[in-house]
Protein backbone atom coordinates (compact mmCIF):
# COMPACT_ATOMS: atom_id res chain seq x y z
CA UNK A 1 0.00 0.00 0.00
CA UNK A 2 1.39 3.80 -0.93
CA UNK A 3 0.35 6.94 0.10
CA UNK A 4 -0.16 10.33 -2.08
CA UNK A 5 0.00 8.01 -5.54
CA UNK A 6 1.11 4.90 -7.19
CA UNK A 7 4.73 3.48 -6.53
CA UNK A 8 6.58 4.18 -9.13
CA UNK A 9 8.71 1.55 -11.25
CA UNK A 10 11.84 -0.64 -10.38
CA UNK A 11 14.33 2.06 -11.42
CA UNK A 12 17.60 1.73 -9.23
CA UNK A 13 18.21 5.58 -9.70
CA UNK A 14 18.44 7.65 -6.75
CA UNK A 15 16.07 9.66 -5.69
CA UNK A 16 17.13 13.50 -7.87
CA UNK A 17 19.06 15.72 -5.09
CA UNK A 18 19.57 12.86 -2.30
CA UNK A 19 22.46 10.20 -2.40
CA UNK A 20 22.26 7.05 -0.82
CA UNK A 21 24.52 8.03 2.22
CA UNK A 22 21.79 10.67 2.83
CA UNK A 23 19.01 8.98 2.71
CA UNK A 24 20.03 6.45 5.01
CA UNK A 25 20.96 8.92 7.79
CA UNK A 26 18.02 10.74 7.05
CA UNK A 27 15.75 7.55 7.45
CA UNK A 28 17.71 6.97 11.00
CA UNK A 29 16.69 10.41 12.20
CA UNK A 30 13.20 9.16 11.02
CA UNK A 31 13.45 6.19 13.38
CA UNK A 32 14.64 8.49 16.32
CA UNK A 33 12.24 10.76 15.92
CA UNK A 34 9.32 8.15 16.01
CA UNK A 35 11.07 6.31 19.03
CA UNK A 36 11.24 9.86 21.22
CA UNK A 37 7.30 10.54 20.16
CA UNK A 38 5.92 7.49 20.37
CA UNK A 39 8.03 6.26 23.16
CA UNK A 40 9.79 2.52 23.58
CA UNK A 41 6.94 0.63 24.03
CA UNK A 42 5.34 1.31 20.73
CA UNK A 43 8.32 1.87 18.82
CA UNK A 44 9.71 -1.26 19.24
CA UNK A 45 6.11 -2.84 18.57
CA UNK A 46 5.63 -1.33 15.33
CA UNK A 47 8.96 0.10 14.03
CA UNK A 48 11.51 -1.44 14.94
CA UNK A 49 11.60 -3.63 12.27
CA UNK A 50 10.76 -1.30 10.00
CA UNK A 51 13.43 -1.07 7.16
CA UNK A 52 14.36 1.32 3.94
CA UNK A 53 15.29 -0.25 0.97
CA UNK A 54 15.57 2.72 -1.26
CA UNK A 55 14.19 6.11 -2.41
CA UNK A 56 12.72 6.45 -5.94
CA UNK A 57 11.16 9.75 -7.62
CA UNK A 58 9.95 10.72 -4.31
CA UNK A 59 8.69 7.16 -3.02
CA UNK A 60 10.64 5.77 -0.11
CA UNK A 61 9.89 1.97 -0.43
CA UNK A 62 9.83 0.43 3.25
CA UNK A 63 9.58 -3.05 4.32
CA UNK A 64 8.46 -5.19 7.50
CA UNK A 65 8.65 -8.99 8.38
CA UNK A 66 4.77 -9.78 8.34
CA UNK A 67 1.89 -8.74 6.98
CA UNK A 68 0.40 -7.85 9.81
CA UNK A 69 2.70 -5.79 10.52
CA UNK A 70 2.41 -4.06 7.11
CA UNK A 71 -1.42 -3.75 7.80
CA UNK A 72 -1.09 -2.14 11.21
CA UNK A 73 1.36 0.27 10.41
CA UNK A 74 -0.53 1.35 6.77
CA UNK A 75 -3.84 1.14 9.20
CA UNK A 76 -3.06 3.40 12.17
CA UNK A 77 0.84 5.14 11.52
CA UNK A 78 1.17 5.77 7.34
CA UNK A 79 0.55 9.47 7.51
CA UNK A 80 2.76 10.16 10.75
CA UNK A 81 5.78 8.08 8.98
CA UNK A 82 5.49 10.14 6.01
CA UNK A 83 5.14 13.30 7.40
CA UNK A 84 8.54 12.91 9.68
CA UNK A 85 10.12 11.34 6.67
CA UNK A 86 9.12 14.27 4.49
CA UNK A 87 10.53 16.95 7.42
CA UNK A 88 13.77 15.27 7.12
CA UNK A 89 13.80 14.82 3.03
CA UNK A 90 11.64 17.06 1.66
CA UNK A 91 10.89 15.16 -1.99
CA UNK A 92 9.93 12.12 -0.02
CA UNK A 93 6.21 12.28 -1.42
CA UNK A 94 4.90 8.67 -1.10
CA UNK A 95 5.40 5.57 1.05
CA UNK A 96 5.45 2.13 -0.10
CA UNK A 97 5.16 -0.59 2.45
CA UNK A 98 5.90 -4.51 1.24
CA UNK A 99 6.51 -7.82 3.54
CA UNK A 100 10.14 -8.79 3.04
CA UNK A 101 10.37 -11.40 0.24
CA UNK A 102 7.56 -10.67 -1.05
CA UNK A 103 7.58 -8.67 -4.30
CA UNK A 104 8.06 -4.76 -4.15
CA UNK A 105 4.89 -4.20 -6.60
CA UNK A 106 1.74 -2.50 -4.87
CA UNK A 107 -0.67 -4.81 -3.34
CA UNK A 108 -4.03 -4.15 -1.70
CA UNK A 109 -3.82 -4.56 2.22
CA UNK A 110 -3.73 -8.70 1.91
CA UNK A 111 -6.95 -10.56 3.28
CA UNK A 112 -7.37 -13.38 5.05
CA UNK A 113 -5.64 -16.48 3.64
CA UNK A 114 -7.96 -18.71 1.88
CA UNK A 115 -8.86 -22.35 3.88
CA UNK A 116 -10.44 -25.81 2.54
CA UNK A 117 -13.66 -24.33 3.75
CA UNK A 118 -15.41 -21.12 2.35
CA UNK A 119 -17.22 -20.82 5.38
CA UNK A 120 -13.85 -20.78 7.73
CA UNK A 121 -14.06 -18.71 10.88
CA UNK A 122 -11.85 -15.52 10.80
CA UNK A 123 -10.50 -16.77 14.30
CA UNK A 124 -9.55 -20.79 12.24
CA UNK A 125 -8.10 -18.28 9.31
CA UNK A 126 -6.14 -16.28 12.38
CA UNK A 127 -4.79 -19.74 13.72
CA UNK A 128 -3.59 -20.73 10.21
CA UNK A 129 -1.95 -18.08 9.34
CA UNK A 130 0.00 -18.08 13.07
CA UNK A 131 3.08 -19.12 12.23
CA UNK A 132 3.69 -15.72 10.38
CA UNK A 133 2.77 -13.31 12.98
CA UNK A 134 5.77 -11.40 15.05
CA UNK A 135 5.63 -12.44 18.42
CA UNK A 136 6.60 -10.98 21.34
CA UNK A 137 6.04 -13.79 23.97
CA UNK A 138 8.69 -15.62 26.16
CA UNK A 139 8.00 -19.07 25.21
CA UNK A 140 11.81 -20.00 25.22
CA UNK A 141 13.66 -21.22 21.89
CA UNK A 142 10.40 -22.88 20.81
CA UNK A 143 8.25 -19.56 20.46
CA UNK A 144 8.33 -20.63 16.77
CA UNK A 145 7.30 -23.85 16.67
CA UNK A 146 4.76 -25.26 14.85
CA UNK A 147 1.63 -26.79 17.28
CA UNK A 148 2.45 -30.31 17.97
CA UNK A 149 -0.73 -31.39 19.60
CA UNK A 150 -4.53 -30.17 18.41
CA UNK A 151 -5.72 -30.85 14.94
CA UNK A 152 -6.41 -27.41 13.41
CA UNK A 153 -9.75 -28.18 11.13
CA UNK A 154 -10.95 -25.50 9.26
CA UNK A 155 -14.44 -25.07 10.27
CA UNK A 156 -15.02 -22.31 12.66
CA UNK A 157 -16.59 -24.82 14.92
CA UNK A 158 -13.29 -26.50 16.46
CA UNK A 159 -11.22 -23.97 18.28
CA UNK A 160 -8.92 -26.51 19.84
CA UNK A 161 -6.37 -25.87 17.34
CA UNK A 162 -4.10 -23.47 19.57
CA UNK A 163 -0.61 -23.20 18.92
CA UNK A 164 0.51 -24.65 21.90
CA UNK A 165 4.07 -26.50 21.96
CA UNK A 166 4.23 -30.69 23.44
CA UNK A 167 7.39 -28.95 25.58
CA UNK A 168 5.82 -26.42 27.57
CA UNK A 169 3.86 -28.15 30.19
CA UNK A 170 3.32 -28.57 33.72
CA UNK A 171 5.70 -31.64 33.83
CA UNK A 172 8.62 -29.62 32.51
CA UNK A 173 8.15 -26.57 34.19
CA UNK A 174 10.08 -26.48 37.39
CA UNK A 175 9.23 -24.96 40.49
CA UNK A 176 10.70 -22.89 43.12
CA UNK A 177 9.93 -19.76 45.37
CA UNK A 178 9.56 -17.56 42.73
CA UNK A 179 6.84 -18.84 41.00
CA UNK A 180 5.52 -20.97 42.94
CA UNK A 181 2.16 -19.39 43.56
CA UNK A 182 1.78 -18.67 40.13
CA UNK A 183 2.36 -22.85 39.20
CA UNK A 184 -0.55 -23.96 41.87
CA UNK A 185 -2.81 -21.08 40.19
CA UNK A 186 -2.87 -21.87 37.05
CA UNK A 187 -2.62 -25.92 38.04
CA UNK A 188 -5.59 -24.87 40.01
CA UNK A 189 -7.64 -23.19 37.13
CA UNK A 190 -6.17 -25.60 34.53
CA UNK A 191 -7.69 -28.80 36.19
CA UNK A 192 -11.09 -27.12 38.02
CA UNK A 193 -14.03 -29.15 36.83
CA UNK A 194 -16.35 -27.27 38.68
CA UNK A 195 -18.83 -24.88 37.77
CA UNK A 196 -17.94 -21.59 37.21
CA UNK A 197 -14.57 -20.30 36.83
CA UNK A 198 -11.88 -19.74 39.70
CA UNK A 199 -9.76 -16.35 40.23
CA UNK A 200 -11.29 -14.85 37.20
CA UNK A 201 -9.19 -13.41 35.16
CA UNK A 202 -6.12 -15.30 35.98
CA UNK A 203 -3.31 -12.39 35.55
CA UNK A 204 0.51 -13.27 35.41
CA UNK A 205 3.10 -11.09 34.66
CA UNK A 206 6.47 -11.48 34.89
CA UNK A 207 10.22 -9.89 32.99
CA UNK A 208 11.55 -11.86 29.79
CA UNK A 209 12.23 -15.31 30.32
CA UNK A 210 11.06 -16.10 33.71
CA UNK A 211 8.39 -18.67 32.64
CA UNK A 212 5.15 -17.11 32.07
CA UNK A 213 4.47 -17.95 28.55
CA UNK A 214 5.76 -21.89 29.62
CA UNK A 215 3.18 -21.36 32.30
CA UNK A 216 0.50 -20.58 30.19
CA UNK A 217 1.04 -23.37 27.89
CA UNK A 218 1.14 -25.72 30.72
CA UNK A 219 -2.20 -24.13 31.40
CA UNK A 220 -3.59 -24.55 27.87
CA UNK A 221 -2.23 -28.44 27.76
CA UNK A 222 -4.32 -29.18 30.79
CA UNK A 223 -7.31 -27.54 30.42
CA UNK A 224 -7.66 -29.11 26.78
CA UNK A 225 -6.13 -32.66 27.79
CA UNK A 226 -9.35 -32.66 30.25
CA UNK A 227 -11.75 -31.89 27.06
CA UNK A 228 -12.01 -27.97 27.67
CA UNK A 229 -12.15 -25.77 24.26
CA UNK A 230 -8.90 -23.59 24.81
CA UNK A 231 -7.51 -21.10 22.91
CA UNK A 232 -4.26 -19.77 23.22
CA UNK A 233 -3.35 -16.10 21.59
CA UNK A 234 -0.85 -13.36 21.96
CA UNK A 235 -1.73 -9.96 21.46
CA UNK A 236 -0.89 -9.52 17.95
CA UNK A 237 -2.77 -12.47 16.80
CA UNK A 238 -6.00 -10.74 19.23
CA UNK A 239 -5.50 -7.63 17.12
CA UNK A 240 -4.82 -9.54 13.86
CA UNK A 241 -7.82 -11.18 13.76
CA UNK A 242 -9.93 -8.49 14.63
CA UNK A 243 -8.75 -6.03 11.76
CA UNK A 244 -8.99 -9.11 9.66
CA UNK A 245 -12.58 -10.03 10.53
CA UNK A 246 -13.77 -6.00 10.28
CA UNK A 247 -12.12 -6.26 6.66
CA UNK A 248 -14.46 -9.34 5.80
CA UNK A 249 -17.24 -8.50 7.21
CA UNK A 250 -16.64 -11.30 9.98
CA UNK A 251 -16.68 -9.19 12.69
CA UNK A 252 -19.44 -10.56 14.64
CA UNK A 253 -18.44 -14.34 13.95
CA UNK A 254 -15.14 -13.78 14.97
CA UNK A 255 -16.96 -12.18 18.64
CA UNK A 256 -19.55 -14.97 18.95
CA UNK A 257 -16.74 -18.03 18.20
CA UNK A 258 -14.27 -16.40 21.01
CA UNK A 259 -16.77 -15.59 23.14
CA UNK A 260 -18.25 -19.61 22.61
CA UNK A 261 -14.73 -21.33 24.33
CA UNK A 262 -14.13 -22.45 27.75
CA UNK A 263 -10.61 -20.97 28.26
CA UNK A 264 -9.44 -18.00 26.65
CA UNK A 265 -5.60 -17.34 27.21
CA UNK A 266 -3.56 -14.18 25.88
CA UNK A 267 -0.41 -13.41 26.27
CA UNK A 268 1.90 -9.93 25.95
CA UNK A 269 -1.27 -8.12 26.56
CA UNK A 270 0.77 -5.12 26.90
CA UNK A 271 0.79 -4.85 22.85
CA UNK A 272 -3.01 -4.13 22.50
CA UNK A 273 -3.52 -1.12 21.10
CA UNK A 274 -5.81 0.59 18.75
CA UNK A 275 -9.07 1.64 20.35
CA UNK A 276 -11.33 -0.08 18.62
CA UNK A 277 -8.99 -3.16 18.95
CA UNK A 278 -8.78 -2.27 22.94
CA UNK A 279 -12.96 -1.73 23.16
CA UNK A 280 -13.37 -5.40 21.41
CA UNK A 281 -10.93 -6.60 24.07
CA UNK A 282 -13.01 -5.31 26.91
CA UNK A 283 -16.29 -6.66 25.63
CA UNK A 284 -14.47 -10.05 24.93
CA UNK A 285 -13.33 -9.95 28.59
CA UNK A 286 -16.49 -9.08 30.42
CA UNK A 287 -18.40 -12.12 28.23
CA UNK A 288 -16.71 -14.20 28.99
CA UNK A 289 -16.32 -13.60 32.76
CA UNK A 290 -19.88 -12.48 33.23
CA UNK A 291 -20.34 -16.25 31.81
CA UNK A 292 -18.00 -18.29 33.56
CA UNK A 293 -15.73 -18.44 30.75
CA UNK A 294 -12.08 -18.76 32.24
CA UNK A 295 -9.56 -15.91 31.60
CA UNK A 296 -5.89 -16.09 31.54
CA UNK A 297 -3.69 -13.43 30.84
CA UNK A 298 0.23 -12.62 31.11
CA UNK A 299 2.09 -9.26 30.46
CA UNK A 300 5.48 -7.75 31.22
CA UNK A 301 3.96 -5.81 34.11
CA UNK A 302 0.81 -5.71 36.66
CA UNK A 303 -2.60 -4.10 35.44
CA UNK A 304 -2.01 -1.15 36.74
CA UNK A 305 0.87 -0.09 34.93
CA UNK A 306 -0.90 -0.93 31.20
CA UNK A 307 -1.08 2.79 30.42
CA UNK A 308 -2.14 2.11 27.25
CA UNK A 309 -5.08 0.61 28.18
CA UNK A 310 -8.06 1.92 29.14
CA UNK A 311 -8.82 2.16 32.90
CA UNK A 312 -12.17 0.20 32.90
CA UNK A 313 -9.98 -2.68 30.93
CA UNK A 314 -7.02 -2.15 33.54
CA UNK A 315 -9.44 -2.45 36.35
CA UNK A 316 -11.27 -5.37 34.89
CA UNK A 317 -8.26 -6.97 34.23
CA UNK A 318 -7.20 -6.31 38.37
CA UNK A 319 -10.24 -7.59 39.90
CA UNK A 320 -9.17 -11.34 39.54
CA UNK A 321 -6.21 -12.93 40.79
CA UNK A 322 -2.78 -10.84 40.20
CA UNK A 323 -0.09 -13.22 40.65
CA UNK A 324 3.55 -11.63 39.70
CA UNK A 325 6.70 -14.82 38.64
CA UNK A 326 9.91 -13.26 40.59
CA UNK A 327 13.15 -13.27 39.79
CA UNK A 328 15.29 -16.71 39.63
CA UNK A 329 16.78 -17.26 42.68
CA UNK A 330 19.93 -19.24 42.96
CA UNK A 331 18.22 -22.72 44.19
CA UNK A 332 15.58 -22.13 40.81
CA UNK A 333 18.31 -21.07 38.71
CA UNK A 334 20.13 -24.28 39.87
CA UNK A 335 17.19 -26.32 39.57
CA UNK A 336 16.17 -25.51 35.65
CA UNK A 337 20.23 -25.91 34.62
CA UNK A 338 20.02 -29.30 36.10
CA UNK A 339 16.46 -30.50 34.45
CA UNK A 340 17.97 -28.98 31.08
CA UNK A 341 21.42 -30.75 31.20
CA UNK A 342 19.60 -33.89 31.88
CA UNK A 343 17.10 -33.37 29.14
CA UNK A 344 20.32 -33.06 26.45
CA UNK A 345 22.36 -35.68 27.95
CA UNK A 346 19.45 -38.20 26.70
CA UNK A 347 20.53 -37.09 22.99
CA UNK A 348 23.93 -36.51 23.98
CA UNK A 349 25.06 -39.38 26.56
CA UNK A 350 29.13 -38.38 26.52
CA UNK A 351 28.16 -34.65 27.45
CA UNK A 352 29.13 -34.29 30.73
CA UNK A 353 29.04 -31.27 32.92
CA UNK A 354 30.69 -31.24 36.47
CA UNK A 355 29.19 -29.99 39.58
CA UNK A 356 31.53 -27.38 39.62
CA UNK A 357 31.17 -25.85 36.34
CA UNK A 358 27.29 -26.24 36.70
CA UNK A 359 27.70 -24.38 40.08
CA UNK A 360 29.32 -21.48 38.29
CA UNK A 361 27.13 -21.15 35.80
CA UNK A 362 23.95 -21.06 38.02
CA UNK A 363 25.70 -18.31 40.03
CA UNK A 364 26.97 -16.34 36.74
CA UNK A 365 23.70 -15.72 35.03
CA UNK A 366 21.28 -14.21 36.82
CA UNK A 367 19.13 -12.74 34.77
CA UNK A 368 16.73 -15.35 33.48
CA UNK A 369 15.62 -19.08 32.17
CA UNK A 370 16.61 -18.26 28.58
CA UNK A 371 20.29 -17.00 29.32
CA UNK A 372 20.72 -20.35 31.30
CA UNK A 373 19.60 -22.38 27.75
CA UNK A 374 21.62 -20.43 25.82
CA UNK A 375 24.70 -21.24 28.28
CA UNK A 376 23.50 -24.87 28.11
CA UNK A 377 23.57 -24.78 24.23
CA UNK A 378 27.02 -22.93 24.26
CA UNK A 379 28.49 -25.71 26.47
CA UNK A 380 26.93 -28.26 23.75
CA UNK A 381 28.75 -26.74 21.06
CA UNK A 382 32.02 -26.53 22.80
CA UNK A 383 31.94 -30.09 23.57
CA UNK A 384 30.87 -31.68 20.74
CA UNK A 385 32.37 -29.19 18.08
CA UNK A 386 35.81 -29.48 19.82
CA UNK A 387 35.54 -33.41 21.21
CA UNK A 388 37.33 -31.73 24.68
CA UNK A 389 35.88 -31.81 28.30
CA UNK A 390 33.72 -28.61 29.43
CA UNK A 391 36.06 -27.55 32.11
CA UNK A 392 36.06 -23.89 33.93
CA UNK A 393 37.78 -22.18 31.81
CA UNK A 394 35.78 -22.78 28.33
CA UNK A 395 32.81 -22.37 30.58
CA UNK A 396 33.65 -18.63 31.65
CA UNK A 397 34.86 -18.49 28.21
CA UNK A 398 31.58 -19.57 26.56
CA UNK A 399 28.84 -17.54 28.96
CA UNK A 400 31.25 -14.60 29.13
CA UNK A 401 28.61 -11.97 27.45
CA UNK A 402 25.77 -13.56 29.34
CA UNK A 403 27.49 -12.77 32.13
CA UNK A 404 28.11 -9.06 31.27
CA UNK A 405 25.01 -8.68 29.28
CA UNK A 406 22.48 -8.88 32.62
CA UNK A 407 19.22 -7.93 32.73
CA UNK A 408 19.47 -4.71 34.81
CA UNK A 409 16.70 -4.29 37.37
CA UNK A 410 12.84 -3.37 36.28
CA UNK A 411 12.88 0.19 37.77
CA UNK A 412 8.84 1.48 38.65
CA UNK A 413 7.93 5.15 38.52
CA UNK A 414 6.13 4.66 41.58
CA UNK A 415 9.00 3.51 43.47
CA UNK A 416 11.37 6.14 42.02
CA UNK A 417 8.18 8.83 43.13
CA UNK A 418 8.51 6.79 47.00
CA UNK A 419 11.82 7.01 46.99
CA UNK A 420 12.19 10.72 46.03
CA UNK A 421 9.56 11.71 48.41
CA UNK A 422 11.08 10.01 51.17
CA UNK A 423 14.00 11.83 50.50
CA UNK A 424 13.04 15.15 50.58
CA UNK A 425 10.20 14.93 53.47
CA UNK A 426 7.43 14.93 51.17
CA UNK A 427 4.37 12.72 50.76
CA UNK A 428 4.29 11.35 47.17
CA UNK A 429 0.69 12.98 47.30
CA UNK A 430 2.39 16.39 46.98
CA UNK A 431 4.64 14.96 44.13
CA UNK A 432 1.44 14.11 42.08
CA UNK A 433 -0.27 17.32 43.26
CA UNK A 434 -0.69 20.79 41.50
CA UNK A 435 1.75 22.57 44.17
CA UNK A 436 4.04 24.83 43.04
CA UNK A 437 5.85 25.46 45.86
CA UNK A 438 9.93 25.11 45.89
CA UNK A 439 9.83 22.16 48.32
CA UNK A 440 7.71 19.89 45.84
CA UNK A 441 8.69 21.44 42.47
CA UNK A 442 12.26 20.04 42.88
CA UNK A 443 11.82 16.43 44.48
CA UNK A 444 8.97 16.51 41.16
CA UNK A 445 11.45 17.34 38.84
CA UNK A 446 13.77 15.08 40.02
CA UNK A 447 11.16 12.32 40.16
CA UNK A 448 10.09 13.06 36.30
CA UNK A 449 14.53 12.82 35.25
CA UNK A 450 14.95 9.79 36.90
CA UNK A 451 11.70 8.24 35.51
CA UNK A 452 13.33 9.08 31.65
CA UNK A 453 16.53 8.06 32.38
CA UNK A 454 15.46 4.35 34.46
CA UNK A 455 12.74 3.01 32.79
CA UNK A 456 11.61 3.06 28.99
CA UNK A 457 8.66 4.85 29.62
CA UNK A 458 7.94 7.22 27.21
CA UNK A 459 7.61 11.31 28.23
CA UNK A 460 3.22 11.48 27.80
CA UNK A 461 3.59 8.14 30.22
CA UNK A 462 5.59 9.71 32.68
CA UNK A 463 3.27 12.93 32.77
CA UNK A 464 0.09 10.84 33.00
CA UNK A 465 1.46 9.44 36.23
CA UNK A 466 3.08 12.45 37.80
CA UNK A 467 -0.95 13.62 37.54
CA UNK A 468 -1.81 13.91 34.21
CA UNK A 469 0.73 16.22 33.24
CA UNK A 470 1.46 17.25 29.66
CA UNK A 471 4.73 15.47 28.17
CA UNK A 472 6.19 18.96 27.84
CA UNK A 473 6.32 19.66 31.16
CA UNK A 474 8.22 16.17 31.86
CA UNK A 475 10.37 17.52 29.08
CA UNK A 476 10.84 20.70 30.99
CA UNK A 477 11.74 18.61 33.94
CA UNK A 478 14.54 16.66 32.37
CA UNK A 479 16.03 19.38 30.57
CA UNK A 480 16.24 21.44 34.09
CA UNK A 481 17.55 18.87 36.15
CA UNK A 482 20.31 17.49 33.46
CA UNK A 483 21.38 20.59 33.25
CA UNK A 484 21.71 21.69 36.55
CA UNK A 485 23.55 18.30 37.29
CA UNK A 486 26.14 19.65 35.09
CA UNK A 487 26.49 22.85 36.89
CA UNK A 488 26.12 21.84 41.02
CA UNK A 489 28.28 18.90 42.26
CA UNK A 490 25.84 18.40 45.37
CA UNK A 491 22.70 18.17 43.24
CA UNK A 492 24.66 15.31 40.70
CA UNK A 493 25.79 13.58 44.01
CA UNK A 494 21.82 13.59 45.75
CA UNK A 495 20.61 12.23 42.03
CA UNK A 496 23.69 9.73 42.04
CA UNK A 497 22.74 8.49 45.40
CA UNK A 498 19.06 7.97 44.25
CA UNK A 499 20.46 6.03 40.80
CA UNK A 500 22.19 3.74 42.96
CA UNK A 501 19.43 3.02 45.53
CA UNK A 502 16.58 2.09 42.90
CA UNK A 503 19.04 0.09 41.10
CA UNK A 504 20.68 -2.42 43.85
Amino acid sequence: MHVDGSVSGNAETGMSGVSGPDTVAAWARVKRRLRAELGEDVFASWFARLELVDVVDGTARLTVPTRFLKSWIESHYLDRVLNTFRSEVEAVSRLDVSVRGASAAARPVPSVPKTSSSAASPLARLQAVGASMPSHGSMSSASDAEPATGSRREGGGDLNGAPLDNRLTFASFVVGRSNALAHAAGERVARHDGQGALYNPLYIHAGVGLGKTHLLHGIGHAARDSGRRVIYLTADRFMYGFVNALKTQNALAFKERLRAIDLLILDDVQFIQGKSIQAEFGHTLNALIDAGRQVVVASDRPPTELEALEERVRSRLAGGLVVEIGTLDEQLRTSILSARLAAVQVSHPNFEVSPTVATYVARAITANGRDLEGAVNRLLAHATLTGTAVTMETAETAIRDLVKNREPKRIKIEDIQKLVASRYNVSRSDILSERRTAAVVKPRQIAMYLSKVLTLRSLPEIGRRFGGRDHTTVLHAVRKIDKLIGEDNVLNDEVELLKRMLQD
